[in-house]
């Protein structure tokens, strides 16, 4: 096997019902990256496409299914997936890279990324139960496998996820083609860079016990625990899971979990959970999600587009009709035939994929002025104040008025730039 960095980046993280303000559904997800690596904000709208068609991923083809849900994104601007989003369903995914015994070097070869596989599970479910079918269905059918940085070809992985809803979360991890699923229903749940289902299987590949007997990673006695069979002894996590249980234990003690709680645990440096751009692997963007149910206050979706929570910015964006999204937030179009990403050889040259708020956000942390940080705090909590006085009271017929959301909140944080 080949040297290769292994995977050390990433917390999701998800509290049901019963612990939160509201009775909501929080979902929270920080993505690590290669450093200097562009994260964009996009809005695809749901579409019907015709029958036999296709749709190109970041490496390979895969069939199109007749209706693609509406999707709100937070991707690396290089590849055709991405990290962490939600669709118009309350549908919620974030991925987790993960080592185990059956990663080798033939997982190189292009198939789908775990990014592809969110994207593709938030455009084709309805349900976070529906989700999980799409990713089982999408690794037996396609495999996982592929360069997961632009510039570094030895970055590929094997890949978690927390799927939510409003109602209820699963984690499904995978090693290769197999796969295990866990329901969660109660309490909180987060994962990292390490197989975390044991013998809490609800779901399964078909056979998974007899294929691990098989490959020697279990001698049947007792009971079939996912992680021990197929996860590695190494914690590539740093205790990062560790940590998030014990942040999400204490703040959920009162049951009245909430939004802005699941902001501190995404901005927690000391645990590693937060990472500044002077790690190799820095927070290259994060997302918070309140889950509503009912046809009454719409779900709101936070992101933050830009790397460091600590030093960015948190903006929302609900789902409508109408919905209109900031150019300042997604990276510039670059010809097929100059991106580096689809042409051979890769890894070769590199283009500029920034967008203006990434810019403006670096050279405000360039510029050594820090007051700036707390300015953009208080412009945050204002936003968070007056969004949720909104929902709190909301009327379904305005809904119109959520238009913007998102595109003014992005012109209010680069109003501060300047």
């Amino acid at each position: 096997m080949s040297p290769r960095p292994p995977p050390q980046s990433c917390d999701t993280f998800v509290v049901l019902p019963d612990l939160t303000k509201g009775g909501h559904v929080v979902f929270g997800k920080n993505s690590d990256r290669p450093q200097q690596e562009v994260q964009e904000i996009i809005y695809c709208a749901a579409a019907d496409h015709d029958a036999g068609s296709k749709v190109q991923c970041t490496y390979i083809e895969v069939d199109q299914v007749e209706h693609t849900h509406a999707v709100i994104l937070s991707k690396p601007s290089w590849m055709w997936g991405a990290e962490m989003g939600a669709n118009e369903h309350g549908v919620c995914v974030g991925n987790e890279a993960v080592q185990t015994k059956l990663l080798d070097d033939a997982d190189q070869e292009e198939r789908l990324l775990g990014m592809d596989m969110v994207r593709l599970a938030l455009e084709r479910s309805t349900s976070a139960a529906n989700a999980v079918e799409v990713l089982a269905g999408l690794l037996e059918s396609h495999g996982q496998g592929g360069a997961c940085s632009e510039d570094e070809p030895d970055m590929y992985y094997h890949n978690s996820f927390i799927i939510a809803d409003a109602t209820e979360a699963w984690v499904l991890e995978t090693a290769g083609q197999y796969w295990a699923a866990e329901h969660i229903k109660s309490g909180y749940r987060n994962i990292s860079n390490a197989l975390s289902i044991g013998t809490k299987i609800d779901r399964m590949s078909e056979g998974l016990p007899a294929v691990a007997q098989e490959k020697g990673f279990w001698d049947g006695s007792g009971d079939f625990d996912f992680s021990k069979a197929f996860g590695v002894s190494e914690d590539y996590a740093g205790g990062r899971k560790e940590c998030g249980e014990k942040l999400l234990a204490k703040l959920t003690e009162g049951g009245d979990f909430s939004l802005t709680q699941m902001f501190e645990v995404l901005r927690d440096e000391e645990s590693g959970i937060s990472r500044g751009t002077d790690h190799k692997h820095p927070t290259a963007g994060s997302m918070v999600s309140v889950v509503s149910q009912g046809k009454g206050r719409p779900s709101c979706h936070w992101f933050t587009g830009t790397p460091d929570p600590c030093r960015s910015v948190f903006k929302p964006f609900i789902f409508t009709d109408n919905v209109k999204i900031s150019p300042h937030i997604q990276s510039p179009h670059i010809p097929e035939d100059q991106d580096p990403a689809k042409v051979v050889p890769r890894f070769a040259s590199k283009v500029n994929r920034t967008h203006l708020l990434y810019r403006r956000q670096q050279q405000a942390m360039a510029s050594g002025d820090s007051s700036i940080w707390g300015t953009l705090r208080q412009l945050e909590e204002k936003c968070v104040q007056e969004t949720e006085a909104v929902l709190e009271s909301f009327d379904p017929e305005r809904l119109s008025e959520m238009d913007d959301l998102l595109k003014d909140c992005i012109d209010s944080e680069l109003k501060f730039y300047k």
